[in-house]
């Protein structure tokens, strides 16, 4: 048995259900992978993911131990399962259900707390629904939430809150425990949702705010991420450029040191910033409009081009 099956073997026997993914839980990245996830977040609160993009033997190595040509891939109990449309055919059926019923936890009617202010305007949208449509909470992988009228389903969670009945599905309830609504009249009118589940999100620093933060937090790192020809042309004091030779370095530092990261308009930075994100880094910012705002706000001597 080659190193790479061991190593297959062992992740597969390390867990009841482990899948084989482009990217994590949290971040997929491609949409069999996203939608295998959306479906095992129905019926799992926890489950083993292999994230085969970060190790190629991994990923040669599990279509040929499958005998399987793509990923992902799920093995519930050591025994292989399927790919993405065997596993969405599996869930329509309800095959999926009843495979990891003994497997799942007991799902716990999440914790929601609605503002007064957000009451009054959900009893008006109450008063304004047809027969069979509620309220309902949604809540997607990449904790974007949405608040609509929708017919109740059978496998809905019940959420009570300051008056109001709040319907949401299983995948949602599992990231809705501690959520406050709220609803603000100003600088514009709308729901604000607080929830403590949220990963860490790349966060908008202005320059002047960039500015401070630096000055303030001598472990902070500013990190250019523009090629050294555009570096030629303009730079910030004390940047570091964020290189081949150096992300290794950069992905070594504490994963709560503050990162704040430039390019020339804030476009390529941000792609930069959500590799680190992913990478574990919880204190992750992006210079908005990059080092061309730098030069017009902080520093006029840093030239423009």
């Amino acid at each position: 048995m080659t190193e790479a099956r061991e190593r297959i073997q062992r992740l597969v026997e390390s867990d009841p259900v482990v899948l084989f993914m482009k990217g994590t839980r949290a971040a997929p990245q491609c949409g069999f992978s996203a939608t295998v996830v959306e479906l095992l977040d129905q019926h799992l609160a926890t489950y083993v993911t292999v994230d085969v993009l970060a190790d190629p033997a991994i990923r040669d190595g599990v279509k040929e131990f499958a005998n399987w040509p793509t990923i992902p891939q799920l093995f519930i109990r050591g025994e292989f399962v399927g790919g993405c449309d065997i596993v969405r055919e599996m869930d329509n059926r309800g095959e999926l259900a009843t495979t990891l019923r003994e497997l799942a936890t007991t799902l716990a009617t999440p914790r929601i707390a609605v503002t007064d202010a957000a009451a009054t305007v959900f009893r008006t949208a109450v008063a304004d629904c047809g027969p069979g449509e509620f309220l309902r909470l949604g809540i997607d992988r990449g904790f974007a939430h949405d608040l609509g009228i929708g017919p109740r389903t059978a496998a809905d969670i019940e959420v009570e809150a300051n008056g109001i009945t709040l319907l949401l599905d299983r995948s949602s309830a599992r990231r809705a425990d501690g959520v406050t609504i709220d609803y603000v009249e100003a600088p514009h009118s709308g729901f604000k949702i607080d929830n403590p589940n949220a990963p860490p999100s790349v966060q908008l620093l202005t320059a002047r705010e960039a500015k401070a933060m630096l000055d303030g937090e001598p472990a902070a790192k500013l990190l250019d991420v523009r090629t050294p020809e555009e570096r030629e042309l303009a730079k910030i004091a004390g940047s570091i450029h964020l290189g081949g030779g150096n992300i290794d370095d950069m992905l070594a530092l504490a994963a709560d040191t503050p990162l704040v990261f430039v390019c020339h308009h804030g476009q390529r930075s941000r792609q930069a910033a959500m590799h680190f994100l992913e990478r574990g880094f919880r204190r992750v910012y992006n210079l908005q409009g990059g080092i061309d705002a730098w030069s017009r706000d902080v520093d006029p001597t840093v030239p423009r081009y």
